[in-house]
């Protein structure tokens, strides 16, 4: 490869976080992060419904 190929981005293994190209970290998160970030919260705030807990419970008594 000669000096004039631009390289290839690189990237993180499955898993880890993405590469940065700024010294101190993260720096400032996308605008789409937050809603994400609220929409993500919002599910995980979600009461278990009462089906998943009777199959859980039933999961459970057989052990």
């Amino acid at each position: 490869m000669n000096s004039d190929t631009p390289k290839k981005p690189q990237r993180s293994p499955a898993g880890g976080p993405p590469p940065s190209s700024r010294a101190g970290g993260r720096g400032k998160d996308p605008d789409w992060a937050n809603g994400l970030r609220q929409l993500y919260d919002s599910v995980v705030e979600e009461p278990l419904p009462d089906s998943f807990q009777n199959l859980l419970d039933q999961l459970d008594a057989k052990n």
